[in-house]
């Protein structure tokens, strides 16, 4: 696949991905490529080609459509000019953090970037049972900085608006406000659920407390433009290890409120606690008191030194202010557990159990979990909160 000025999209293979490697001279003339697809995403191809010393490198592509659904479903290819933009961005704020982007192409929808492949997905780490002691904390380094250097207190605001222009993400946001936000609480055909299921799933639709605090989350997701999002970081959008974490899979990235992004995460480390064994539970909860401890005193710290705002040195201001993205993010991470566990995309924390009778009942439990964050959202001052709270709801059941 040589590439022209007038090279024309199509999807990758095996071995036109080979090609292009060769052709962009990622290797040396005359190496043994091996390539694989190993995308197991809903949106994308993902290449990893390596030759005969396991030198490698990533191609990503993006498809016209929702491999989740099909070619019923297109999608717009600018997502993957959003998220190389996304990285190259990140590059400059937590470089030890995401990967390092080697090439990009508009017409292609390709990104090519470092080979990740000696680290594992956490979600995938996760079910089989290992923790990566630094991922909180690098995690909530990467949420303060990539989101205070994104806002009004950490960018010009006159250059943020600029900047909001270049990432706005219609087709991508659309599918955030549909699955996260909408579908789950009506009886939308995009649903996937156990019938097992339904008799609770029918009460959340007829919860009109619950629907008035999503429809609220909602309008926040679909107004405030705080910061640069990366607009899906669940655990399957990371890799680690014990001493690494490299965030991937930012097409979803656009300016948003603060709090999705740590909601979202939040919600995947809750979706994977409570799966666990009481006495298993505490390694995967301390996640969430170590990222929002990293997230608050880098955010903080940052704030005070390098805010751009004037009010930022008021009194009681920052304050305030994470205090509104705490709320945020626990009713945003409700929505994400409720959705994850009856919409249309679902985590293999939930689906994975066994046996059967296990995963409904675990489920079950997420439901009710979800609904509680939402609900009392305003209510819960602290991660203690929402600890005693998971305890509370899923007590003796798991």
């Amino acid at each position: 696949m040589t590439i022209t000025a007038t090279t024309e999209y199509e999807p990758l293979t095996d071995s036109t991905a080979i090609t292009l490697a060769k052709d962009l001279k990622f290797f040396k003339e005359g190496a043994l490529l091996h390539c694989r697809e190993i995308g197991d995403g809903n949106l994308n191809l993902v290449f990893h080609i390596r030759d005969e010393n396991n030198t490698g490198i990533i191609i990503k592509q993006a498809l016209p459509y929702a491999k989740v659904v099909g070619e019923s479903w297109p999608l717009t290819l600018h997502r993957a000019t959003i998220e190389g933009n996304y990285l190259k961005n990140a590059a400059t704020l937590v470089p030890n953090l995401v990967p390092k982007v080697y090439y990009t192409n508009e017409d292609l929808a390709i990104t090519i970037m470092e080979d990740l492949s000696h680290l594992e997905i956490v979600r995938n780490g996760f079910l089989n049972g290992k923790d990566f002691p630094l991922l909180s904390k690098h995690i909530g380094e990467y949420l303060a900085k990539t989101l205070f250097y994104t806002s009004d207190f950490g960018l010009n605001q006159q250059e943020k608006k600029k900047v909001q222009q270049s990432f706005a993400n219609p087709e991508l946001c659309k599918i955030t406000e549909d699955l996260v936000f909408t579908d789950p609480f009506f009886d939308s055909e995009t649903n996937d659920y156990e019938p097992e299921l339904l008799g609770s799933i029918e009460e959340i639709w007829k919860d009109e407390d619950l629907k008035l605090e999503v429809a609220k989350l909602k309008y926040t997701f679909l107004t405030n433009g705080e910061a640069l999002l990366h607009g899906d970081l669940h655990t399957g959008s990371i890799f680690a290890n014990e001493i690494d974490t490299k965030v991937i899979d930012p097409e979803f990235a656009f300016f948003g409120p603060i709090g999705f992004d740590v909601g979202q995460f939040f919600a995947n480390i809750l979706l994977q606690a409570i799966t666990r064994d009481v006495s298993q539970r505490a390694s995967i909860t301390s996640h969430l008191n170590q990222v929002w401890e990293g997230f608050t005193s880098t955010f903080s710290d940052l704030w005070k030194t390098k805010s751009v705002e004037y009010y930022s040195q008021t009194p009681g201001y920052l304050d305030f202010f994470l205090k509104k993205v705490f709320t945020d993010a626990i009713g945003f991470a409700g929505c994400e557990v409720i959705r994850r566990t009856i919409g249309l995309a679902h985590v293999a924390d939930l689906d994975t159990l066994k046996p059967y009778e296990r995963r409904l009942s675990v489920k079950q439990q997420a439901l009710i979990l979800g609904q509680a964050l939402v609900k009392n959202a305003a209510t819960i001052r602290n991660i203690q909160d929402v600890e005693a709270l998971l305890e509370i709801e899923i007590k003796g059941n798991v």
